[in-house]
């Protein structure tokens, strides 16, 4: 069997994140044919193209990884109906310069929890967008969750809720199809 590496991008600096949550039980609940490296974003400063002549070691620590592996995996909190900054940013250094564009054809599924009833769809939408402009494969299909109660997900990854672990396990098996289809 084939093993794909997936760079794991959890957008959510908070310490009980329950995005971070939702991530581990992603790696936890996925197919063994995909292989987790979490990738950090929150230590690279906010994009400036005068930086471009000589990129700061975690940005180029940053694009490596993403470079590196035969797909991404974006779990976010939504932020007034959007991404958070952090994973925006991170998007915009993997994009520049142009030719070395770090998306480009890279496999890339997204999904996200709150405790609100649409969970991070709009923001979703938004990353969506924006991936595709960048030419990235975005998985098709919307993925969010209601993180309904506080001991859903516990630290770990493993989930109390046997439709949300359900869910979380479809989610991961379609994302480990479409990498081996498209990486």
């Amino acid at each position: 069997m084939t093993t794909f590496t997936v760079a794991m991008l959890a957008a959510s600096p908070r310490k009980q994140s329950i995005n971070v949550k939702l991530a581990r039980a992603i790696e936890r609940y996925a197919p063994d044919s995909l292989r987790f490296t979490w990738v950090r974003m929150d230590e690279m400063p906010f994009y400036n193209g005068d930086l471009e002549g000589n990129r700061p070691a975690s940005v180029t620590a940053f694009t490596d990884a993403i470079r590196a592996a035969d797909a991404v995996c974006c779990v976010m909190p939504e932020y007034n109906r959007s991404l958070p900054a952090v994973l925006k940013n991170a998007i915009d250094w993997g994009s520049k310069p142009m030719d070395a564009n770090v998306w480009r054809d890279k496999v890339v599924a997204i999904t996200g929890t709150s405790p609100g009833a649409i969970g991070t769809a709009v923001g979703q939408q938004h990353l969506r967008q924006i991936l595709s402009v960048i030419g990235a494969h975005v998985m098709p299909g919307e993925a969010y969750i209601s993180f309904k109660t506080p001991d859903m997900i516990d630290d770990q990854g493993n989930i109390a809720d046997e439709s949300v672990r359900a869910f979380v396990t479809a989610f991961a098996a379609r994302f480990a199809g479409l990498v081996a289809k498209l990486a």
